[in-house]
């Protein structure tokens, strides 16, 4: 068997949601969780401003694109290449091409599994990114996202906000 990489494909805009659910229900269908890994549609979090209000919200980084962890074969590409909303691979002639681990660096994805020395409860300590300085306990982590999810104290209030593992460092 040959290894999974990852893949992009393009999609309708605003179907990477639907697209990504119709994948992995055809993966779970077809039962080609060993072939096609993981669906992902990269979110960052950025600060809009509405009526003087700043709240984080969840933007696509790449509106019309969802990245597909699997090896490459016959039935992988036909499944997703036959599934409604994607309008093809990413890759000269539609043929698909894998991303470089350079490629993968901005997107967060990191093909070696992190050692990580916290767990949920523990205190950290943000040391980079828009929330450096903030002292927060993990509320949850997600190890396929590579972060974590803390409280911090916006306008009075606690608001849960996810936060890179590279970002923070425990206290």
């Amino acid at each position: 068997m040959s290894e999974a990489n990852w893949y992009v494909v393009h999609t309708y805009s605003g179907y990477e949601n639907k697209v990504k659910a119709n994948i992995e229900k055809t993966i779970e269908n077809r039962h080609l969780e060993d072939q096609i890994l993981e669906v992902r549609v990269p979110l960052e979090e950025v600060v809009e401003v509405k009526n003087g209000v700043s709240k984080a919200v969840q933007k696509k980084m790449f509106p019309g694109y969802v990245l597909l962890n699997m090896v490459m074969n016959d039935d992988t590409w036909y499944v997703v290449r036959n599934t409604r909303g994607v309008t093809g691979f990413v890759g000269p002639g539609s043929k698909p091409v894998p991303l470089t681990e350079e490629e993968m660096k901005p997107l967060g994805i990191k093909s070696d599994n992190v050692e990580i020395d916290f767990g949920v409860g523990d205190m950290v300590n943000v040391i980079g990114g828009i929330w450096k300085d903030t002292v927060g306990v993990i509320q949850s982590i997600n190890e396929a996202k590579q972060s974590v999810t803390i409280n911090v104290e916006l306008f009075g209030r606690e608001t849960p906000v996810e936060i890179s593992f590279t970002e923070i460092q425990k206290m």
